[in-house]
């Protein structure tokens, strides 16, 4: 397939129950292709199942990329994050677990995915998208800076779905 018919074959929708064990797929690859990468600190196969991402539906958005009706991204729309923002007002989304199949897609699907988490934020009249990565993980963090976004802040000792909790760079951008 080329870029061009990719582009136009990408398409984005709420994810349903019957997702679970996709979603659960592609964030172990995710975790795996990140460390191979040298990238061991942030996410690990196997840390996160269905109970998750049910949860995570229930009481947000997980969102689902396909080209063709086959998954190959996903990411988790929250609309509060008071364990790394604290309390704040409505005015923000938080994109958590941005994750593309890097066997299937070609470059800067992830940015596409991002971009559609920026335009649903939006859409739900919020005008700041934000979100968090490990900190030290400057691959990353670069990547989001790259896409737009600015670091306001920093979080220590954030908890985690599973593990001990960690330590996460703040990065915000303001969308319409």
């Amino acid at each position: 397939m080329s870029d061009l018919e990719f582009r136009s074959d990408l398409e984005f929708r709420p994810a349903a129950g019957e997702d679970l064990s996709t979603l659960v797929r592609l964030r172990d690859d995710a975790a795996r292709w990140m460390n191979s990468r040298g990238t061991s600190g942030q996410w690990q196969p196997g840390e996160l199942g269905e109970d998750h991402f049910r949860r995570i539906m229930r009481d947000g958005e997980v969102w689902i990329a396909e080209i063709r009706g086959r998954a190959v991204g996903a990411w988790e729309l929250w609309w509060a994050d008071p364990d790394a923002w604290g309390p704040q007002p409505p005015t923000a989304g938080y994109v958590h677990r941005l994750m593309v199949d890097h066997a299937r897609v070609p470059p800067g699907t992830g940015r596409r995915l991002l971009r559609a988490a920026e335009r649903r934020v939006a859409e739900a009249g919020r005008t700041l998208t934000r979100l968090d990565c490990l900190a030290g993980n400057d691959r990353l963090t670069g990547y989001y800076v790259d896409a737009g976004y600015r670091i306001v802040g920093h979080k220590e000792g954030k908890p985690q779905p599973v593990g001990t909790p960690k330590s996460f760079t703040l990065l915000e951008k303001a969308v319409r």
